[in-house]
C-alpha cells in the first residue's frame, strides 16, 4: 500500500490546498504514522506552507525523519515554509534593523529573506528532477508570502513571474524574476513557494505518482478523502476543538470588515470570527479586498479552508478575481457564511478614477452589510469614535449598510461608555461594540506585517471574539446577497460632494 504523508504540525495550514488530492496519511510533530517512524511507513511527504519556522522547533522528531527520507530517497516536496524548513537558514526579521535568522534542515541548498508576493503566477521549468520531467510548458499557482526571497547554489527547478513585491509593481515586462523553486543535489526533495503546484499542474502529479509506482489511484483518493474529513473535523491544529455537525444554510451570508485605516485589527477580528464560526459547524468562506490574502491565512488555519481562487477580490488593476464573478460562485457553493475583509479605511482608493478601487465600492455593488471597526490605539477612544461616526455616515450615503461599529483595543471602560450614546445619537447604526486590549506576555508571533505565529494568534483571536462578542448577533448582520452593479467615477463623485 502506497503512503503519502501531509505534516499536520503548528502552524501549517494543511486545508489551504489540496496537494493533488493525494496524502494518505497525517504526520504530527512525533514524526510517527501508525505509531510507526514516518521514514519506515511512508513512500513520500508532502509539507504545506504556514508559520512552521516561527510556530516549531527545529529539533521536532518528525525533523529526523525528515532527513532520514531525504537520505534514503524517498520524494519530499515543501510548499513555502515548507521549503524553508528544507533550507539552510531563514531570517524572518522583515522590520528588524539586523537579520534575525532561524535555522532550517539544510537538505536544500538555499537561504530565505524577506520579500512579500501576493500574485497569482506562471512560473519557467527547469529539468533538474524527477517532479518537472515532461513538464514543457510553464506551470500555474499562486504566491503568498512574506519570507519569498530565495537565495543559493541548490539546482533550480522554478522562477516565476511575479507582477508585484513588497506593495509596487514592479514587472511590467513580465520577467521569470523570482527564483522559486528548487531541488536537492539527488533530485528527491523538492522545495517550491508556488502554493497550487499539485493542483493546478497534472504532470507534476503524474510524475510524482510515478516516481513512488503508484498503481491504484482510486485507492490514493479515496484514503485522501479521509485525510480531508480528520483535516475539516478540527478546529486549528491539534487543540481538540471539533467541528459540530449542523444543517448548513441554503445559500451563503455575506459580511465585511471594514475599518476607518490600517492597524485596526481587520485580521485579527475575520480570524477570531472564522474561528468561533468555525466551531459552530459553519463553512466559512474568507476573502480580502485587494491583493493582499497573507490577511486571511490565520483565518484559513482555523477553519482549514482552502485559499480560493476568487480569495482576492480585485480594485484596479490588484487582486485574483473581480467581484461579479466572486459572488456568482459562491452563491453557488456550499459556504454558509461570507466574511470579507476590507482594505486599509474602507474609502482609500475611493476617488480613484479606475473603479472598483477601495472596499467601499465593493460593498455597494452587492449591498454587502458591514461591521466597522476601529483601533483606538493611536487617538485614543474618543478620537477613533468621532471618526468612526464621519465614517458610518458616508457609508449610509452609498447606501451600505452598518450593522455594528466596533471599538477595538479598548483600554478603558468609561471612557467607552461615554463614547457609545455619541455614537448612536450621530448615526443610524444601532449596535456599538467593543474588544478589549489584549494583555499578553509576550506579544511576539501577533503582528501579521511582521512576525506572525499562527497557532498564537488564532488561539487569542478567537478567544477574545468568543468572550466579548455575541456570535448569534453577528449571525444576524451577515445577509444573503446578488451582484447588481459597478458604480461609476461620476456616480462616486456626486455622492461625496
Amino acid at each position: 500500500m502506497t503512503r503519502i504523508g501531509l505534516a499536520y504540525i503548528n502552524g501549517a495550514v494543511p486545508g489551504f490546498e489540496d496537494f493533488g488530492n493525494l496524502p494518505t496519511d497525517i504526520v504530527k510533530e512525533n514524526g510517527l504514522v501508525n505509531g510507526n517512524r514516518a521514514s519506515d511507513e511512508l513512500d513520500a511527504l508532502i509539507i504545506p506552507g504556514g508559520t512552521l519556522i516561527e510556530s516549531n522547533d527545529i529539533n521536532m522528531p518528525l525533523n529526523s525523519e525528515i532527513k532520514k527520507m531525504a537520505r534514503d530517497g524517498k520524494p519530499i516536496i515543501g510548499i513555502c515554509a515548507g521549503f524553508q524548513l528544507l533550507s539552510n537558514q531563514i531570517d524572518i526579521g522583515r522590520k528588524s534593523p539586523v537579520p534575525i535568522v532561524k535555522e532550517g534542515l539544510g537538505i536544500i541548498d538555499v537561504n530565505f529573506s524577506p520579500l512579500i508576493t501576493s500574485d497569482r503566477v506562471k512560473a519557467k521549468v527547469f529539468d533538474n528532477s524527477f517532479i518537472t520531467k515532461n513538464q514543457n510548458e510553464d506551470i500555474d499557482g499562486f504566491h503568498t508570502h512574506t519570507y519569498g526571497k530565495v537565495e543559493g547554489d541548490a539546482k533550480p527547478l522554478f522562477y516565476s513571474q511575479v507582477q508585484r513585491m513588497n506593495y509596487g509593481d514592479t514587472n511590467k515586462k513580465g520577467e521569470y524574476n523570482i527564483f522559486s523553486g528548487a531541488c536537492n543535489d539527488d533530485g528527491n526533495v523538492i522545495g517550491t513557494m508556488i502554493h497550487g503546484i499539485l493542483d493546478e499542474n497534472p504532470i507534476i502529479v503524474e510524475n510524482l505518482l510515478k516516481q513512488i509506482d503508484v498503481t491504484d489511484t482510486d485507492d490514493i483518493y479515496n484514503r485522501n478523502a479521509e485525510v480531508k474529513k480528520f483535516l475539516t473535523s478540527e478546529v486549528g491544529i491539534n487543540n481538540d476543538l471539533k467541528v459540530p455537525e449542523i444543517t448548513h444554510l441554503k445559500k451563503p451570508k455575506y459580511l465585511m470588515i471594514g475599518s476607518n485605516g490600517s492597524d485596526s485589527g481587520k485580521t485579527f477580528i475575520l480570524t477570531g470570527l472564522a474561528g468561533a464560526l468555525r466551531k459552530r459547524g459553519y463553512k466559512v468562506a474568507l476573502l480580502k479586498v485587494g491583493p493582499d490574502v497573507r490577511d486571511i491565512i490565520p483565518g484559513l488555519y482555523l477553519t482549514k479552508g482552502r485559499m480560493e481562487d476568487f480569495a482576492s477580490i480585485k480594485i484596479g488593476h490588484l487582486g485574483w478575481a473581480d467581484i461579479e464573478s466572486t459572488i456568482a460562485k459562491l452563491n453557488s457553493s456550499d459556504y454558509d457564511i461570507v466574511l470579507i475583509e476590507g482594505v486599509m479605511s474602507v474609502f482609500t482608493g475611493l476617488l480613484n478614477e479606475k473603479v472598483p478601487f477601495s472596499a467601499a465600492e465593493i460593498a455597494m455593488s452587492s449591498n454587502i452589510p458591514m461591521i466597522l471597526a476601529s483601533g483606538v490605539n493611536k487617538g485614543g477612544i474618543e478620537s477613533a469614535a468621532i471618526d468612526l461616526v464621519s465614517h458610518a455616515n458616508m457609508l449610509e450615503k452609498f447606501g451600505i449598510s452598518v450593522e455594528a461599529i466596533l471599538l477595538n483595543k479598548v483600554y478603558n471602560e468609561n471612557i467607552f461608555n461615554n463614547v457609545v450614546p455619541y455614537i448612536k445619537n450621530n448615526t443610524n447604526v444601532k449596535k456599538v461594540l467593543k474588544l478589549p486590549k489584549l494583555k499578553s506576555a509576550d506579544m511576539r508571533g501577533f503582528i501579521p506585517e511582521v512576525e506572525i505565529r499562527y497557532e498564537l494568534f488564532t488561539s487569542h483571536a478567537m478567544d477574545l471574539i468568543e468572550n466579548n462578542l455575541n456570535i448569534d448577533e453577528i449571525i444576524d448582520m451577515a445577509r444573503e446577497v446578488e451582484f447588481e452593479k459597478i458604480y461609476t467615477f461620476e456616480e462616486i463623485k456626486s455622492k461625496v460632494i
